[in-house]
């Protein structure tokens, strides 16, 4: 069973920056897709970065200019980095990847356990 692990959440006054990470538990057959999402108490999860096999990004509006996304393919990792961050950025950040974990299954997309992020004022 393929899992996805992240790290790197925590407490940062505004304006400060984090860098999270997600990575896959174990060796697989290939990753498409890589993202992270967010989901604040009270409110649904919401996308803030995707980047395809390619490198092709796409953003919240919201994290434009702030946020930046980046994977490590060899290492079934991707990244997110986060500068200027504000008290709104505070959350629960979740990775996800459509990925195939071996032949015997089909591609899928997988979540990570969830990170927090509080960013004071």
């Amino acid at each position: 069973q393929v899992q996805l692990v992240g790290s790197g959440g925590g407490l940062v006054q505004s304006g400060g920056s984090l860098r999270l990470s997600c990575a896959a538990s174990r060796s697989i057959l290939s990753i498409d897709s890589m993202g992270w999402y967010r989901q604040a108490p009270g409110k649904q999860r919401d996308l803030v970065a995707t980047i395809t096999s390619a490198g092709s990004t796409n953003y919240a509006d919201s994290v434009k200019g702030r946020f930046t996304i980046s994977r490590d393919t060899a290492k079934k990792t991707v990244y997110l980095q986060m500068n200027s961050l504000k008290p709104e950025d505070t959350a629960v950040y979740y990775c996800n990847a459509y990925l195939r974990a071996d032949w015997s299954t089909r591609p899928n997309v997988y979540w990570g356990q969830g990170t927090q992020v509080t960013v004071s004022s």
